[in-house]
């Protein structure tokens, strides 16, 4: 009983889901001259620097994507 009541509410559409339109809080904040002039620098973000372990991942997705890649390429 209660699946065919969830798949009747599905089929009505009465749950609809997120809003269309996403908000973002930064946006809301802030005027458009201070997101414009942002410096984005992407090895300090939110005042924490990339440690050798977050490089080593960087590094090891790089290398599994190359590798994939190469073996989709060889058949």
């Amino acid at each position: 009983a209660d699946y065919h009541q969830l798949g009747f509410n599905l089929r009505s559409n009465i749950f609809q889901g997120g809003p269309l339109q996403s908000r973002s809080l930064m946006k809301d904040s802030y005027t458009p001259d201070v997101i414009q002039k942002a410096i984005r620098d992407c090895k300090n973000w939110h005042g924490r620097r990339t440690d050798e372990l977050g490089k080593w991942h960087q590094k090891n997705a790089l290398n599994l994507n190359l590798l994939k890649a190469l073996e989709n390429k060889d058949g």
